[in-house]
């Protein structure tokens, strides 16, 4: 489906999706709403989780001295300061994170994995990595996880150019 657009003092023709870009980008839109759905489903099922509460744990997990401000555990995490500071809360409430000000600048808040949250990670680990592994490199080829690798990269520097890199980490 085409819609024109009328552009004032523009003579240039957008550049429209061929057939098979269009049907690339439905399918890229489909999975981009359905695995996360998927992979929250699994989490909730299995270990009374969102897959939002699954990466700050997973961040926290991986930290030095589990520990990160709670800015850095923001972009870790992909959500907003207030969307993290609410889940962080949740996590609180059953024992798994706490928070305290950062003692080398009292202007941030440090998020702390508990004892309680390592076991609750550890747990919950295999599990979402079994659905992880189902779902997305168990349909693949071998050489395909690398290609999808590239391509996310390539994409995600064209969204964000000055954005932290997957499988990189700002501590």
């Amino acid at each position: 489906m085409r819609v024109e657009v009328i552009l004032d003092d523009v003579t240039d023709e957008p550049r429209w999706l061929d057939s098979a870009e269009e049907q690339t980008w439905i399918t890229l839109v489909a999975m981009l709403f359905r695995l996360p759905a998927a992979l929250d489903a699994q989490l909730q099922r299995d270990a009374g989780l969102s897959h939002f509460e699954y990466l700050i744990l997973a961040s926290l997990s991986e930290a030095p001295e589990r520990t990160l401000r709670m800015s850095v555990l923001a972009l870790l995490s992909e959500g907003s300061l207030p969307r993290l500071s609410q889940a962080v809360g949740r996590l609180e409430k059953r024992g798994w994170v706490r928070r305290t000000p950062d003692p080398t600048d009292g202007r941030y808040t440090l998020a702390i994995l508990t004892d309680d949250g390592f076991d609750k990670i550890v747990a919950t680990a295999p599990g979402h990595v079994a659905e992880v592994r189902r779902l997305v490199f168990d349909p693949m080829t071998k050489a395909q996880p690398k290609q999808l690798r590239e391509i996310g990269a390539r994409v995600l520097r064209a969204v964000d150019p000055n954005g932290p890199r997957p499988g990189t980490h700002p501590f």
